[in-house]
């Protein structure tokens, strides 16, 4: 019996739009990605609506859609995917909020403030920690209040809070890159707000970081995912240095794996990441998923170099070696995918469809070039359909 091994790739963000300083051309097509071109050539690429209409475009909804999740029916807000992925349980009477420690500047014509920066510095977990620790001293349990603020990862944190707090319309920092900040509205708008107002004498007290005040964003309850095990009948597993995407992978069972060095941001440990996938499908994994994050915080930094260079790290310290590694194992498939656009000059995701490439090492697709414009005649497949076409069962 042949044993078929699978792996998704998700170079998160990665679609993007034509860039004047690439010449019209995007990331994709500027990349020097040999290894790429070679398996698109070779398999079958087409494009996904990785985040369903009325949706917001963000890497929780695309990435449920990329695990086989109709987000439509599954999703109920980023904040308490990451909150499982800490361990933080959430009771039925309360909503987790994603707590970024960011950099808002004011002066006398802006009152309301500049998002300078939604990820406050990109300050270190360690750094981070103190100041979430700060926060939950000051404003939260430890001071008797009725919210408790929980350490994640660099920029990235969880607060916990009454139900009653969900009531507000709270706009993604990152969509708000360098420009006015929009602070929550609706009926719990001020509470928010005054907390977040409140954080920056916290944040005062760590002047060895850019981050000046948390944004509360991304707010909802612990949702109930069932078991992709359960659901696809594989084991599966995956490394992500994201603690949302790592949610995901806890709540639907999955073997998430930590690697040193992987950072989620220009600098994290591809090899790592790429040997952890190869070590899991030698043994009993049958599905291997590996998210990084580099392309996205490119996207939302504007930085048209490092989003072409970690374009060309996915293929040159992921795909290069891990190709082969496939072809020994036996027979295999995989699928690449980003779980949204994010445009350089838009430095927000968009809910744009993205270009998706299927490679099954015993059969040749029709081939085609894996780039926004090469695939954009393509028929448009829901993007939780994607997971069922991997696998082969339409």
């Amino acid at each position: 019996m042949i044993l078929m091994k699978y792996v998704i790739c998700v170079p998160d963000g990665c679609a993007d739009e034509p860039h004047p300083d690439l010449g019209g051309r995007t990331p994709l097509q500027v990349a020097n990605m040999p290894v790429l071109r070679a398996l698109a050539a070779r398999g079958t690429v087409g494009r996904a609506a990785v985040i369903p209409e009325g949706m917001p475009p963000g890497s929780d909804v695309g990435n449920l859609s990329l695990l086989g999740y109709d987000p439509a029916v599954h999703h109920t807000g980023r904040a308490p995917i990451e909150a499982a992925s800490l361990g933080i349980r959430i009771r039925p009477d309360q909503v987790a909020f994603r707590c970024n420690l960011s950099t808002v500047t004011t002066s006398p014509g802006q009152p309301e403030g500049i998002m300078a920066d939604f990820a406050g510095g990109h300050p270190s977990s360690e750094d981070a920690a103190e100041v979430i620790k700060a926060l939950d001293e000051q404003l939260g349990s430890g001071a008797g209040a009725e919210v408790s603020f929980h350490p994640g990862v660099q920029y990235r944190h969880i607060m916990v809070a009454p139900e009653s707090w969900a009531a507000a319309e709270c706009i993604p920092p990152h969509d708000l890159t360098d420009a006015p900040a929009v602070w929550p509205t609706g009926p719990a708008g001020q509470k928010l707000s005054d907390l977040m107002v409140a954080s920056r004498a916290v944040l005062q007290q760590f002047p060895q970081l850019s981050a000046n005040q948390v944004w509360l964003w991304g707010q909802g309850h612990q949702p109930q995912l069932p078991s992709f095990q359960e659901t696809f009948g594989i084991k599966a597993g995956m490394v992500t240095a994201v603690d949302l995407v790592r949610g995901l992978g806890v709540l639907t069972g999955m073997d998430v794996v930590q690697v040193e060095g992987a950072t989620g941001w220009y600098d994290t440990n591809y090899e790592g990441k790429r040997d952890a996938a190869i070590a899991a499908l030698q043994g009993d994994t049958d599905l291997f998923v590996i998210h990084i994050e580099a392309t996205d915080e490119a996207g939302h930094a504007g930085n048209v170099a490092e989003k072409v260079a970690a374009l060309e790290n996915w293929d040159a310290r992921v795909l290069a070696d891990l190709i082969p590694a496939l072809d020994a194992l036996g027979e295999w498939r995989l699928l690449m995918s980003p779980d949204h656009a994010t445009p350089l000059l838009l430095k927000t995701h968009t809910s744009t469809t993205v270009p998706y490439l299927l490679v099954d090492s015993a059969v040749d697709g029709e081939g085609g070039e894996y780039t926004e414009t090469g695939t954009e005649e393509s028929h448009v497949v829901p993007g939780h359909e994607l997971m069922s076409l991997l696998l082969e069962r339409n």
